[in-house]
């Protein structure tokens, strides 16, 4: 049966959108701690390591979530490839971040928190809701806030903050649900 690109975008907009927040969240408390406990250069590798492992992390926790991202008997969605092509676009994005973090190792929250933070917008097109967007912008305003307000904590301010804006995230979806 071949459903039509709204039928589909209403497949979509009905899941519960936990298992990849709760994976970002993950990822920066994991760097956020990093930088309260370990130096620099450790904390580094944490951030690289954690983000690039939250598709994954989101994939294994979608198990707990009812989501199942790699359950093979759902029908195609046409918006779970515009997904998918978000994450690509923030993963591309990367280039911006690593020749920015060889000059300057301490760019590397405010690049990456900033740089894939931005698949939230056309997330909140594709579901028709403004979290997409209060994620990003509130994200983005904190990063660079805590960027210049506090140079010497930016392995520690700028994951935390991120934290905290995933914890309202994740409420604002589970309300949105109700």
């Amino acid at each position: 049966m071949n459903r039509t690109l709204e039928e589909q975008r209403k497949e979509f907009i009905n899941r519960k959108f936990l298992a990849t927040p709760f994976a970002g969240l993950i990822a920066w408390l994991l760097v956020g701690i990093s930088g309260l406990i370990f130096p620099d250069k450790i904390t580094v590798w944490v951030l690289f390591i954690t983000t690039g492992c939250i598709v994954y992390l989101a994939i294994f926790i979608s198990n707990f979530t009812g989501e199942n991202f790699i359950d093979k008997t759902k029908p195609k969605n046409e918006f779970d490839a515009l997904f998918l092509f978000t994450v690509g676009q923030a993963v591309l994005i990367y280039s911006i971040a690593i020749p920015f973090f060889l000059t300057d190792y301490t760019s590397l929250p405010l690049t990456i928190g900033i740089l894939t933070g931005t698949m939230w917008l056309p997330f909140s097109w594709i579901i028709k809701h403004w979290v997409g967007v209060f994620h990003a912008i509130v994200r983005i305003v904190l990063i660079v806030f805590l960027w210049y307000l506090f140079p010497e904590g930016r392995f520690v301010t700028i994951p935390f903050s991120i934290v905290l804006v995933y914890l309202i995230t994740i409420f604002i979806l589970k309300k949105r649900r109700a």
